[in-house]
């Protein structure tokens, strides 16, 4: 069975295949290849072309590609070879990567926004011709047709764009708790109401321009928090990247068929090719096999794995072929085990609400409070002007300092941040992370990088240091990995560095092609020596080798360095009082030498991902506010499990998808600004409320008296709402120019 036609099994395309309610199958496929419009437009054509096609969305950044068809026109596997036919082979990915809501809820927010933002503009200039009456002489009709259409143009305002806010206030009843959505609702409500029968009946005051500006200014500041959230996210699900949905089953006449990795059963022997994923947990049958676990268990090398020993799922052969008998597979495999611990991980992990809701709930009842004493005061006093007084006092001290201020300040960190190379992906991580008093790390690909020693080559063969390290640097300027990368760097001081020719990059293995006439290979001993006289030996594991036809040219040492900026975080840590832990899946020797370097005391070597949730947990059970900082899919439950946790951009898929930061150039250092700039967000939101609390002392009770006009309320909450802006302006700076404001 071929590769494609592997997916016309039933068992595998439900994995990636979702039903649409209109009969028709949808798809999310991963496309490496899409490096140019053209490409793009010659895949969109031929995809097109197949019957059945409804809808084909290409997003390049995310190498991602979605299609809409109708699958009994076109089946998978015809789909997939019009990809190779392009030029642009698709890997199908989990029906569960298939996600809308995000795009559905920019989608409906920005018709919100549009609809309040239009509807603002025209209210406004309606309410222009109104205020105009105040200085200079506008006769009555014309003053009750401007009333009368700033009515009509509120209406959808009201009806449409705000209605998120009434829903978030129903929410807020059903939990029993008061948030921001209560008293914006409210106010919005009553004042439309009030402005409705005024209008109707001809007199009194009216304050749909209020109305219009405040939902409009609110959802300018959600949506614009939204859109810096969604493009912060990171991509992709990488419990399915883990494990192939495909396997290279062994039949007993020895014969090879492509199967669903999923119908695999204990017993079946499977053959996985070099630089090839493990379908499933296994014995390995062939005689001695180098496999790469480091997302799986932490280990930082190359592990060497002989006959009658287990693989697991997920790992890579990193030397092959290899067969396996299938002892699990599945739901039941290490890697799936893994992901039910992430997410038990997940659901157990406390939260820590952004918003204080204590502090929200007192300053929504006093809101109430005031609105109900003024309403009762003039009931008693001039029942007729009750009504209107309430409502005044609700425009005047509607908490703009609690509605408006989340989204300021956090899009101000989020634009801050990315500039200091840190993504936000978790809503509550700001607010958390100023409160932090335990970080749990992790070693391998987090604190510690591969190192390349090259005063420590060895050259052989009676060669020079110098002709060896030129020819290496000759085949590893061709690549950007970071061992190639520390090799030219390293040769960089060298003169006259020759051009490779025919270069060809083996992810995982090495770097082949011609030097001089010389057919060279730099990697691995076993790839670099493949085909050679000579045989690798078990002291070269740790070890880069250059080699040609005849043998081994030279031997480049391998080691690991601290990460830049491992070490100005961690004393940054430190002096803020938190306590550091490493928690790593390497060995004893390593762990305890990086722990050396960066002055931890505490330590500990060889955890599980299930070890280092329980580390996690017991200090969570002792109060303490947790972080984790991790870069593999091995890291993956304790960053789910922890109050606040950050991966690395270099880091695995599945470690980004449950981290609240990413740190989008590698540098731990970037956490010190996170940090620091989490503390800002934190001072300045404490300031905007209690600038509201003074501002609401002082124009409050003018409000309860009668002698607030519509217009003097309205340039009160634009005012209020600018300064608002204005403060959060300050997050991301190093000095605090503006003031704090006094924000209602």
């Amino acid at each position: 069975m071929s590769t494609h036609a592997a997916w016309a099994h039933p068992q595998l395309a439900a994995q990636v295949l979702r039903s649409r309610h209109d009969g028709r199958s949808e798809v999310a496929l991963r496309v490496t290849t899409l490096h140019d419009a053209r490409t793009v437009l010659r895949l969109e054509q031929m995809l097109h072309a197949l019957p059945g096609v409804q809808r084909v969305a290409i997003d390049r950044r995310a190498q991602r590609v979605r299609v809409v068809w109708d699958a009994q026109l076109s089946a998978l596997p015809r789909l997939l070879e019009t990809f190779a036919a392009a030029h642009c082979p698709a890997q199908p990915l989990h029906h569960d990567s298939i996600d809308d809501a995000r795009a559905v809820e920019m989608h409906d927010a920005l018709k919100r926004l549009l609809v309040a933002g239009m509807c603002a503009m025209q209210v406004m200039t309606y309410a222009f011709v109104i205020y105009i009456g105040v200085v200079d002489f506008v006769d009555f009709s014309t003053r009750n047709l401007f009333r009368w259409l700033g009515l009509i143009t509120t209406v959808p305002l009201v009806l449409y764009s705000a209605q998120p806010f009434f829903a978030g206030a129903v929410r807020e009843l059903r939990d029993h708790r008061l948030g921001s959505d209560v008293p914006v609702a409210l106010a919005v409500a009553l004042v439309f109401l009030a402005s409705t029968l005024n209008t109707l009946r001809g007199s009194g005051e009216i304050y749909f321009d209020s109305v219009s500006m405040f939902v409009f200014l609110l959802l300018l500041g959600r949506y614009i928090e939204m859109r810096a959230r969604h493009s912060s996210t990171a991509q992709g699900d990488a419990t399915m990247d883990a494990t192939p949905l495909l396997a290279d089953r062994l039949g007993d006449d020895g014969r090879v068929e492509t199967v669903a990795a999923i119908t695999l059963l204990a017993g079946d022997r499977v053959l996985v090719a070099e630089g090839g994923i493990v379908p499933a947990d296994g014995m390995l049958e062939s005689i001695e096999v180098q496999v790469d676990e480091a997302r799986l268990s932490g280990e930082s090398r190359p592990l060497t794995r002989r006959r009658g020993e287990r693989l697991v799922a997920g790992s890579v052969l990193l030397t092959g072929p290899a067969r396996l008998r299938v002892e699990q597979s599945g739901d039941h495999t290490t890697v799936a085990r893994l992901g039910a611990l992430t997410r038990h991980a997940r659901q157990a992990r406390g939260s820590i609400v952004a918003d204080n809701h204590r502090e929200v709930s007192r300053f929504v009842l006093r809101i109430l409070l005031l609105v109900s004493l003024t309403a009762l005061g003039w009931l008693l006093i001039d029942p007729a002007g009750a009504f209107e007084a309430a409502v005044a006092v609700l425009v005047v001290a509607c908490p703009c300092a609690y509605a408006l201020t989340p989204p300021a300040t956090r899009t101000r960190a989020f634009g801050a941040l990315a500039r200091c190379g840190v993504l936000v992906t978790g809503s509550n991580a700001l607010a958390i992370l100023p409160a932090v008093d335990y970080v749990l790390l992790d070693k391998t690909g987090t604190l510690t990088v591969p190192h390349l020693d090259v005063d420590a080559i060895t050259p052989l063969r009676n060669a020079s240091r110098e002709d060896v390290l030129r020819l290496a640097a000759a085949l590893a300027q061709e690549s950007s990995h970071p061992l190639a990368r520390a090799l030219t760097l390293g040769a960089a001081r060298l003169d006259g560095i020759p051009r490779a020719q025919n270069v060809q990059v083996i992810a995982g293995h090495g770097i082949t092609g011609e030097v001089d006439g010389r057919i060279l290979r730099l990697g691995q001993p076993a790839f670099a020596m493949e085909g050679c006289s000579e045989e690798h030996s078990a002291d070269m594991q740790d070890t880069m080798v250059l080699a040609d036809a005849s043998g081994a040219l030279a031997l480049f040492p391998l080691d690991e360095r601290l990460r830049e900026g491992a070490l100005a975080m961690v004393d940054h840590l430190r002096a803020a009082g938190v306590s550091l832990v490493i928690a790593s899946g390497d060995e004893d020797s390593r762990v305890s030498a990086a722990a050396r370097q960066l002055g931890i005391a505490t330590w500990h070597a060889r955890l599980s991902p299930a070890g280092k949730l329980a580390l996690l947990q017991a200090a969570r059970a002792e109060g303490k506010v947790t972080l984790a900082i991790g870069d593999g899919s091995n890291d993956a439950p304790v960053l789910a499990g922890a109050d606040v946790s950050v991966a690395l951009a270099s880091g695995t898929d599945l470690a980004q998808a449950h981290a609240d930061l990413l740190l989008v150039n590698s540098r731990l250092d970037g956490l010190i600004a996170a940090k620091t700039i989490a503390t800002q967000v934190r001072q300045i939101a404490a300031s905007s409320r209690h600038s509201a609390l003074i501002y609401n002392l002082c124009a409050v009770p003018f409000a309860a008296l009668g002698l607030v006009p519509p217009w003097l309320a309205a340039i009160g909450m634009s005012a209020s709402s600018l300064a608002v802006i204005l403060n959060a302006l300050r997050v991301g700076r190093a000095t605090a120019p503006f003031p704090a404001t006094s924000p209602a």
